[in-house]
């Protein structure tokens, strides 16, 4: 422990810790007596230039006790965990935890400690990363004095990412930790050293006794990342996206027959990923990217002649994903579950239409596409892509004609969630009938000749129309 004292006062941060917020928790925090630092994200934040909203205070000594007197000045409730000594609260714009300074303890069954009573070394030396276990003093006598005894600060400085201490027994402990390594790294650019990448390699197994939410969680932050693609990669080899994303994994590798190959598909789906986030900052069209080819390798075929093909990949992809949805604990929604599948169902229609783009194609897509056109250009964009740029450059061009004609088309039939003026109500009423599947052919019928531009989506046009269908049923209109 000696070594802890000798680091403990390397530099000030008093000029830029000097927080109108920080200062009031301080001089709150000499009113009681109690050793204070902010410590953790905030503090590498610091360094970074970023901002943080989420604010780690702990206390050497009882920091519920802090935490009441911060929210009594303040007026906002507070939640607390006493079994951790930590307490919850708001303080306008900033998310303000406070933690009692403790030890760790774990048994192999569960990645929740068990907590008691420590320093500010001990609790520093819990943290899961030497850039996260910086702290500096909020207290009057040394406000802003950095207590560095890992060297955070130089890791930060050369863009590491290693435990404080056995990383084996870090991520052992908390196997979470492998996750949120490999999303640090890809969020800040930084190099996992390699004894920490060793053993999180070696003891990946652990991952088991995580709950699926927190490892959702952490790839929901990867891929918003603004060059997902890495934290991808490194998941990749470290042999972690096999366990958490198999349908991904899958798609790695090239295969030659003769002449005939494909590329790999897992290099293209982190293509089209970071192309999309080039564009557009919505995660779900991020997971749209990441899974519209993950049925590639179940529709693979080849062929002596015309090389290998992938058909149907897009409907077979929309019908894996409720599954994939209810493993990740991705919400079953229209919003969300819906908003994937179409995109991942309808990927390839903008393009296909370059080869005969037809009026009642183009009304098609925007009936079936609705709110999302925009999305769906956006990944079809994103998923042209190829070593050859002059190809690239020719498909671009090819899309872009695709996409003047459907704005052209939507801008004059408005069919967007476009529903047909005939009801299954009008046919009852006008045949006479009794729910029957007869209603709903009628209605198909109608809806495809709108589509088709056989007839306009008016009452009268319909209604005819619908008269003309009901004689080739052998209905009757009632007088």
């Amino acid at each position: 422990m000696d070594s802890l004292k000798i680091n403990k006062c390397i530099v000030s941060l008093d000029g830029i810790v000097d927080h109108p917020l920080l200062r009031q928790i301080g001089e709150m925090a000499d009113a009681l007596s109690l050793e204070t630092y902010v410590v953790g994200g905030f503090v590498r934040d610091l360094f970074l230039g970023r901002v943080a909203k989420d604010i780690d205070i702990v206390c050497v000594g009882d920091s519920i006790v802090l935490a009441q007197a911060v929210a009594q000045y303040k007026d906002v409730p507070v939640t607390f965990f006493k079994r951790f000594g930590t307490a919850m609260l708001q303080w306008d714009e900033w998310a303000l935890e406070f933690i009692s300074a403790r030890k760790e303890s774990y048994v192999l069954t569960s990645r929740h400690p068990n907590v008691s009573t420590g320093t500010l070394a001990d609790d520093q030396m819990r943290r899961d990363f030497t850039i996260n276990t910086m702290a500096a003093s909020l207290n009057k006598g040394d406000y802003g004095r950095l207590v560095d005894p890992f060297n955070g600060q130089s890791d930060l400085m050369h863009g590491l990412i290693r435990t404080p201490s056995n990383p084996y027994q870090t991520f052992s402990d908390d196997p979470l930790r492998i996750m949120r390594a490999i999303r640090f790294s890809t969020q800040l650019h930084f190099t996992i050293v390699p004894e920490t990448w060793l053993a999180m390699t070696t003891v990946q197994d652990r991952l088991a006794i995580v709950a699926q939410e927190r490892i959702s969680e952490e790839l929901h932050k990867i891929i918003m990342t603004d060059r997902p693609s890495y934290g991808f990669k490194l998941l990749f080899d470290a042999n972690l996206l096999s366990v958490v994303l198999p349908e991904l994994h899958n798609l790695a590798g090239k295969e030659q027959i003769g002449c005939h190959s494909h590329k790999d598909n897992f290099s293209h789906t982190l293509e089209v990923l970071d192309n999309i986030s080039h564009h557009s900052s919505k995660l779900w069209l991020r997971w749209a990217a990441v899974l519209h080819d993950i049925a590639k390798p179940l529709t693979k075929r080849f062929d002596p002649i015309h090389g290998f093909s992938f058909h149907g990949h897009e409907e077979q992809g929309a019908r894996m994903l409720p599954k994939i949805f209810k493993r990740m604990r991705f919400p079953i929604t229209k919003e969300v579950l819906g908003y994937v599948q179409k995109l991942v169902r309808l990927h390839l229609r903008p393009i296909a239409l370059a080869h005969e783009v037809t009026d009642g194609a183009i009304r098609r897509l925007l009936y079936e596409v609705g709110d999302h056109l925009e999305d769906l250009f956006l990944l079809c964009r994103a998923d042209i892509t190829s070593k050859n740029e002059d190809k690239v450059q020719q498909y671009l061009a090819n899309f872009d004609r695709v996409q003047q004609r459907v704005w052209e088309v939507e801008a004059r039939d408005k069919i967007r969630n476009f529903q047909p003026v005939i009801t299954g109500q009008i046919i009852i009423q006008t045949f006479g009938l009794k729910p029957s599947p007869q209603i709903g052919l009628i209605k198909n019928a109608i809806k495809e000749a709108i589509l088709e531009g056989t007839i306009k989506n008016r009452y009268q046009e319909a209604f005819d129309y619908m008269l003309m269908l009901g004689k080739q049923y052998g209905l009757s209109q009632l007088i």
